[in-house]
């Protein structure tokens, strides 16, 4: 295992190349894009606060549709940098909200999507992939396949609920 500073010196090498920053910033701008995209297309659905930047290990930003906000949950639209993918979660907006999905959801043996394990550190009850190694050099055609996936996913989520967690 390298220590912090044989790890620090490969950073700045790399820094100084230029294409870690242009990448890092044109990923920030386009995950604002797709929020605001969200924001302005689905009035229903809230996108509350600002885009979580995270540790180079994720980024993403919350989807509060109505019928998922009263019952506290949340979609998260999600940038996985070493799986480098677009996810989307079902999210809740406490641990104890967590585990009282993830256990509507493992009981009812709903397998449509992969439901997650409650463990720490782990903030889904469920996970769906939106894109997998996303194609940057066609960023509307990007948008389109990320948004008919959430949409399936949480039309899906939203039936789901409503058949089985009243």
């Amino acid at each position: 295992m390298k220590s912090l500073q044989e790890n620090m010196v490969e950073f700045r090498k790399q820094l100084e190349k230029g294409s870690i920053q242009k990448a890092y910033q044109g990923l920030m701008e386009y995950m604002m894009s797709l929020k605001n995209h969200f924001s302005n297309k689905y009035p229903d659905y809230s996108a509350p606060g600002s885009l979580y930047n995270g540790f180079m290990d994720m980024t993403y930003f919350s989807i509060l549709p109505k019928s998922l906000k009263d019952r506290d949950l949340k979609i998260a639209i999600v940038f996985l940098y070493d799986a480098f993918r677009f996810e989307i979660w079902l999210s809740g907006k406490n641990k104890q909200v967590l585990a009282k999905y993830w256990k509507i959801i493992n009981t009812s043996r709903w397998d449509k999507y992969k439901v997650v394990e409650p463990v720490k550190g782990v903030d889904s009850v469920v996970e769906h992939i939106l894109a997998d190694n996303p194609d940057f050099s066609d960023l509307d055609a990007l948008t389109k396949q990320i948004e008919q996936e959430a949409l399936k996913f949480i039309q899906d989520i939203e039936s789901f609920l409503a058949k089985n967690a009243t």
